[in-house]
């Protein structure tokens, strides 16, 4: 799954944007009620552990 799709979902699921990092994205979840970080690459794929993590410290469904 490419970055900008993931981020499309978590707009879908109650999820915000909070702030730029260094190299990653922090977010915030509505959901579980914590902050995490998704990288910042537009285009390429997220690798399937990195979004098995944003998954589980999100608590969406995909």
């Amino acid at each position: 799954m490419k970055t900008k799709e993931l981020e499309r979902i978590l707009r879908g699921q109650k999820c915000y944007f909070v702030r730029h990092g260094k190299r990653h994205d922090v977010w915030y979840s509505t959901i579980t009620h914590t902050h995490f970080p998704v990288p910042r690459h537009g285009a390429k794929e997220v690798a399937d552990g990195t979004l098995a993590d944003i998954v589980s410290q999100s608590g969406i469904k995909i």
